[in-house]
Protein backbone atom coordinates (compact mmCIF):
# COMPACT_ATOMS: atom_id res chain seq x y z
CA UNK A 1 0.00 0.00 0.00
CA UNK A 2 1.22 3.19 -0.86
CA UNK A 3 0.31 6.81 -0.35
CA UNK A 4 -0.02 8.85 -3.39
CA UNK A 5 3.66 10.97 -4.03
CA UNK A 6 3.44 14.62 -3.73
CA UNK A 7 6.54 16.50 -5.38
CA UNK A 8 6.80 19.25 -3.47
CA UNK A 9 7.76 16.90 -0.64
CA UNK A 10 10.39 14.35 0.14
CA UNK A 11 9.61 11.38 -1.86
CA UNK A 12 11.58 8.37 -0.67
CA UNK A 13 12.27 4.52 -2.07
CA UNK A 14 12.85 1.55 0.03
CA UNK A 15 13.95 -1.20 -1.81
CA UNK A 16 13.45 -4.88 -0.89
CA UNK A 17 16.34 -7.19 -2.14
CA UNK A 18 16.72 -11.01 -2.34
CA UNK A 19 20.73 -10.27 -2.55
CA UNK A 20 22.61 -13.48 -2.98
CA UNK A 21 26.64 -14.05 -2.54
CA UNK A 22 27.29 -12.78 -6.50
CA UNK A 23 28.70 -8.93 -6.01
CA UNK A 24 27.85 -8.53 -9.53
CA UNK A 25 24.92 -9.54 -9.91
CA UNK A 26 23.54 -7.84 -6.89
CA UNK A 27 25.17 -4.72 -8.10
CA UNK A 28 23.35 -4.85 -11.58
CA UNK A 29 19.69 -5.14 -9.00
CA UNK A 30 20.72 -1.69 -7.18
CA UNK A 31 21.58 -0.04 -10.00
CA UNK A 32 18.21 -1.16 -11.72
CA UNK A 33 16.61 -0.40 -8.85
CA UNK A 34 17.91 3.41 -8.10
CA UNK A 35 17.30 3.92 -12.31
CA UNK A 36 13.28 2.64 -11.00
CA UNK A 37 13.05 4.55 -8.34
CA UNK A 38 14.51 7.72 -10.16
CA UNK A 39 11.86 7.76 -12.89
CA UNK A 40 9.15 7.42 -9.72
CA UNK A 41 10.21 10.70 -8.56
CA UNK A 42 12.19 9.44 -5.64
CA UNK A 43 14.57 11.95 -4.11
CA UNK A 44 16.34 9.70 -1.43
CA UNK A 45 16.91 5.50 -2.40
CA UNK A 46 16.99 3.58 0.72
CA UNK A 47 19.10 -0.27 0.07
CA UNK A 48 19.17 -2.79 2.44
CA UNK A 49 21.65 -4.16 4.61
CA UNK A 50 24.41 -6.08 3.34
CA UNK A 51 23.11 -4.40 -0.35
CA UNK A 52 26.50 -6.30 -2.27
CA UNK A 53 26.08 -9.58 -0.53
CA UNK A 54 24.90 -11.66 1.83
CA UNK A 55 27.39 -13.54 3.69
CA UNK A 56 31.29 -13.66 2.59
CA UNK A 57 31.32 -10.46 4.34
CA UNK A 58 35.10 -10.77 4.50
CA UNK A 59 35.60 -11.21 0.83
CA UNK A 60 33.00 -8.41 0.25
CA UNK A 61 35.32 -6.18 2.36
CA UNK A 62 38.29 -6.44 0.06
CA UNK A 63 36.61 -4.68 -2.33
CA UNK A 64 34.72 -2.03 -0.05
CA UNK A 65 36.36 1.26 -1.85
CA UNK A 66 35.51 0.14 -5.28
CA UNK A 67 31.81 -0.82 -3.88
CA UNK A 68 31.31 2.31 -2.52
CA UNK A 69 32.74 4.02 -5.68
CA UNK A 70 30.37 2.01 -7.72
CA UNK A 71 27.24 3.22 -5.77
CA UNK A 72 28.43 7.06 -5.65
CA UNK A 73 28.52 6.79 -9.26
CA UNK A 74 24.88 5.64 -9.87
CA UNK A 75 24.13 8.59 -7.36
CA UNK A 76 25.47 10.70 -9.65
CA UNK A 77 24.17 9.13 -13.26
CA UNK A 78 20.87 9.14 -11.95
CA UNK A 79 20.70 12.75 -9.55
CA UNK A 80 19.40 10.94 -6.27
CA UNK A 81 20.67 10.28 -2.89
CA UNK A 82 21.14 6.55 -2.29
CA UNK A 83 21.62 5.12 1.19
CA UNK A 84 23.76 1.67 0.54
CA UNK A 85 22.24 0.30 3.47
CA UNK A 86 25.03 -1.64 4.88
CA UNK A 87 28.62 -2.75 3.18
CA UNK A 88 31.44 -4.59 5.14
CA UNK A 89 34.18 -2.04 5.79
CA UNK A 90 37.83 -2.87 6.97
CA UNK A 91 38.46 0.74 8.49
CA UNK A 92 37.09 2.73 11.22
CA UNK A 93 35.79 6.68 9.73
CA UNK A 94 39.21 7.54 10.69
CA UNK A 95 40.98 5.04 7.87
CA UNK A 96 42.31 2.89 10.82
CA UNK A 97 42.13 -0.76 10.53
CA UNK A 98 39.73 -2.34 12.52
CA UNK A 99 41.94 -4.47 14.95
CA UNK A 100 41.63 -8.16 15.84
CA UNK A 101 40.71 -8.72 12.26
CA UNK A 102 36.98 -7.91 12.33
CA UNK A 103 35.11 -5.40 10.02
CA UNK A 104 32.83 -2.13 10.60
CA UNK A 105 28.88 -2.89 9.50
CA UNK A 106 29.19 0.70 7.54
CA UNK A 107 25.59 2.67 6.06
CA UNK A 108 27.08 5.10 3.31
CA UNK A 109 25.08 8.10 2.25
CA UNK A 110 25.46 9.75 -1.68
CA UNK A 111 24.48 12.75 -3.03
CA UNK A 112 22.91 13.30 -5.94
CA UNK A 113 26.55 14.56 -7.12
CA UNK A 114 28.09 10.95 -5.96
CA UNK A 115 29.56 12.37 -2.88
CA UNK A 116 29.36 10.54 0.13
CA UNK A 117 28.00 12.72 2.71
CA UNK A 118 27.83 10.81 5.83
CA UNK A 119 28.86 7.01 6.99
CA UNK A 120 27.38 5.84 9.87
CA UNK A 121 28.87 2.31 11.73
CA UNK A 122 26.12 -0.04 13.05
CA UNK A 123 26.59 0.23 16.97
CA UNK A 124 24.30 -2.83 17.73
CA UNK A 125 25.19 -6.27 16.68
CA UNK A 126 22.94 -8.57 16.42
CA UNK A 127 23.20 -11.46 19.34
CA UNK A 128 20.40 -13.90 19.66
CA UNK A 129 19.61 -17.61 19.80
CA UNK A 130 16.79 -18.24 16.99
CA UNK A 131 14.83 -21.39 16.01
CA UNK A 132 15.78 -21.42 13.01
CA UNK A 133 18.44 -23.88 10.45
CA UNK A 134 21.87 -21.39 12.23
CA UNK A 135 20.34 -21.08 15.51
CA UNK A 136 22.68 -18.70 17.05
CA UNK A 137 23.60 -15.42 15.71
CA UNK A 138 26.92 -13.55 16.78
CA UNK A 139 27.86 -10.17 15.15
CA UNK A 140 30.27 -9.16 17.51
CA UNK A 141 32.45 -12.26 16.27
CA UNK A 142 32.96 -10.29 12.85
CA UNK A 143 32.06 -6.78 13.33
CA UNK A 144 33.54 -3.65 15.49
CA UNK A 145 30.60 -1.94 16.79
CA UNK A 146 30.74 1.80 15.96
CA UNK A 147 30.41 4.67 18.57
CA UNK A 148 28.85 7.21 16.72
CA UNK A 149 25.27 8.21 15.66
CA UNK A 150 24.89 10.08 12.89
CA UNK A 151 22.02 12.68 11.09
CA UNK A 152 22.83 13.92 7.92
CA UNK A 153 21.30 17.03 5.95
CA UNK A 154 19.59 15.85 2.34
CA UNK A 155 19.20 19.37 0.08
CA UNK A 156 16.16 18.51 -1.90
CA UNK A 157 15.31 21.73 -4.24
CA UNK A 158 16.63 24.16 -1.72
CA UNK A 159 14.82 22.03 1.12
CA UNK A 160 16.78 20.72 3.76
CA UNK A 161 15.69 17.29 5.18
CA UNK A 162 17.35 15.58 8.30
CA UNK A 163 17.85 11.82 8.31
CA UNK A 164 19.17 10.03 11.14
CA UNK A 165 21.18 6.81 10.12
CA UNK A 166 20.51 3.14 12.29
CA UNK A 167 21.13 -0.15 10.59
CA UNK A 168 18.95 -3.21 11.95
CA UNK A 169 19.26 -4.69 15.39
CA UNK A 170 19.57 -1.20 16.02
CA UNK A 171 15.45 -0.63 15.93
CA UNK A 172 15.51 -2.62 19.25
CA UNK A 173 16.90 0.45 21.41
CA UNK A 174 14.79 3.25 21.42
CA UNK A 175 17.85 5.24 22.86
CA UNK A 176 19.15 5.40 19.62
CA UNK A 177 16.29 6.89 17.57
CA UNK A 178 15.59 9.14 20.48
CA UNK A 179 19.06 10.48 20.16
CA UNK A 180 19.05 10.91 16.79
CA UNK A 181 15.54 12.58 16.89
CA UNK A 182 17.45 15.28 19.54
CA UNK A 183 19.93 15.68 16.88
CA UNK A 184 17.54 16.79 14.90
CA UNK A 185 16.45 13.87 12.55
CA UNK A 186 12.94 13.97 10.54
CA UNK A 187 13.83 10.62 9.28
CA UNK A 188 15.33 7.60 10.16
CA UNK A 189 16.96 5.01 7.96
CA UNK A 190 16.75 1.52 8.97
CA UNK A 191 18.61 -0.94 6.23
CA UNK A 192 17.94 -4.30 7.97
CA UNK A 193 18.14 -8.24 7.28
CA UNK A 194 15.88 -9.82 10.09
CA UNK A 195 15.79 -13.39 10.23
CA UNK A 196 12.54 -14.66 9.24
CA UNK A 197 11.13 -15.77 12.74
CA UNK A 198 12.59 -12.10 14.33
CA UNK A 199 11.43 -10.59 11.48
CA UNK A 200 7.65 -12.42 11.59
CA UNK A 201 7.72 -11.56 15.62
CA UNK A 202 8.74 -8.02 15.82
CA UNK A 203 10.09 -6.56 12.28
CA UNK A 204 5.98 -4.04 12.41
CA UNK A 205 6.33 -3.46 15.55
CA UNK A 206 9.68 -1.79 15.86
CA UNK A 207 9.25 0.25 13.13
CA UNK A 208 6.38 1.50 14.52
CA UNK A 209 7.51 1.80 17.88
CA UNK A 210 10.69 4.13 17.02
CA UNK A 211 7.92 5.89 14.91
CA UNK A 212 6.24 6.83 18.05
CA UNK A 213 9.45 7.11 20.18
CA UNK A 214 11.01 9.72 17.78
CA UNK A 215 8.27 11.08 15.90
CA UNK A 216 9.99 11.01 12.63
CA UNK A 217 9.30 8.79 9.67
CA UNK A 218 10.91 5.38 9.79
CA UNK A 219 11.91 3.65 6.22
CA UNK A 220 12.80 0.04 6.63
CA UNK A 221 14.35 -1.09 3.72
CA UNK A 222 14.54 -5.21 4.12
CA UNK A 223 16.29 -8.69 2.58
CA UNK A 224 13.40 -10.88 1.88
CA UNK A 225 13.64 -14.75 0.75
CA UNK A 226 16.02 -17.32 1.12
CA UNK A 227 19.99 -16.75 0.67
CA UNK A 228 22.21 -19.90 -0.58
CA UNK A 229 25.63 -19.73 0.97
CA UNK A 230 28.31 -21.76 -0.63
CA UNK A 231 28.36 -24.06 1.70
CA UNK A 232 25.17 -25.10 1.43
CA UNK A 233 23.08 -23.69 3.73
CA UNK A 234 20.50 -21.21 3.54
CA UNK A 235 19.34 -18.52 5.68
CA UNK A 236 15.83 -16.88 5.47
CA UNK A 237 14.94 -13.46 5.69
CA UNK A 238 11.69 -11.54 6.62
CA UNK A 239 11.50 -8.98 3.70
CA UNK A 240 8.36 -6.34 4.52
CA UNK A 241 9.77 -3.48 3.63
CA UNK A 242 8.01 -0.86 5.16
CA UNK A 243 7.52 2.86 6.22
CA UNK A 244 6.59 4.23 9.49
CA UNK A 245 5.12 7.66 9.79
CA UNK A 246 5.95 9.51 13.19
CA UNK A 247 2.60 8.84 14.79
CA UNK A 248 3.34 4.61 13.77
CA UNK A 249 1.38 4.66 11.12
CA UNK A 250 1.94 2.02 7.91
CA UNK A 251 1.95 4.36 4.92
CA UNK A 252 3.92 2.15 2.79
CA UNK A 253 4.76 -1.74 2.81
CA UNK A 254 5.65 -4.71 0.34
CA UNK A 255 3.48 -7.29 2.40
CA UNK A 256 5.72 -9.91 1.81
CA UNK A 257 9.21 -11.87 2.33
CA UNK A 258 9.61 -13.67 -1.14
CA UNK A 259 9.49 -10.91 -4.10
CA UNK A 260 6.19 -12.21 -5.92
CA UNK A 261 7.62 -13.21 -9.58
CA UNK A 262 4.26 -13.88 -10.60
CA UNK A 263 3.66 -10.36 -10.46
CA UNK A 264 6.93 -9.15 -11.56
CA UNK A 265 6.61 -9.07 -15.69
CA UNK A 266 10.48 -8.06 -15.75
CA UNK A 267 11.46 -11.03 -13.37
CA UNK A 268 12.88 -8.14 -11.12
CA UNK A 269 14.90 -9.36 -7.96
CA UNK A 270 13.98 -6.12 -6.48
CA UNK A 271 10.46 -4.39 -4.78
CA UNK A 272 10.23 -0.82 -4.48
CA UNK A 273 8.16 0.98 -1.78
CA UNK A 274 6.98 4.66 -2.00
CA UNK A 275 6.05 7.20 0.47
CA UNK A 276 6.81 11.09 1.23
CA UNK A 277 7.06 13.03 3.98
CA UNK A 278 4.62 14.55 5.27
CA UNK A 279 6.76 17.50 7.08
CA UNK A 280 3.66 19.46 7.80
CA UNK A 281 1.59 16.71 9.39
CA UNK A 282 4.85 15.42 11.31
CA UNK A 283 5.75 19.02 12.96
CA UNK A 284 2.22 19.67 13.33
CA UNK A 285 2.42 16.42 15.30
CA UNK A 286 4.91 17.28 17.22
CA UNK A 287 3.57 20.65 18.29
CA UNK A 288 0.44 18.63 19.84
CA UNK A 289 2.42 16.28 21.96
CA UNK A 290 5.70 17.70 22.57
CA UNK A 291 6.65 14.91 24.05
CA UNK A 292 10.59 15.63 23.99
CA UNK A 293 9.87 18.88 26.07
CA UNK A 294 8.07 16.12 28.65
CA UNK A 295 11.13 14.01 28.86
CA UNK A 296 12.65 14.01 31.92
CA UNK A 297 15.01 10.41 32.50
CA UNK A 298 17.27 11.47 29.22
Amino acid sequence: MSNPINNTQLTVAAIQMNSQQNIEDNLADIKAAIIEAAAQGAQLAVLPENCCSMGRQFATAEHFDALSAMIAEYARTYGMYVLAGSLPCPYRPDGVIVPDGRLRQASLLFAPDGTRIARYDKIHLFTATVADKQGSYNEAATFEPGAQTVVAALDVEGAVYQLGMMVCFDLRFPALSQRLRQAGAELLSAPSAFTYLTGQAHWSLLLQARALDSQCMVIGAAQGGEHAYKDGHTRQTWGHTTMSAYDGTVISSYDASELNQSLNEDNKNYAIVLATLDRQAQNQGRQKMPIFDCHRLA
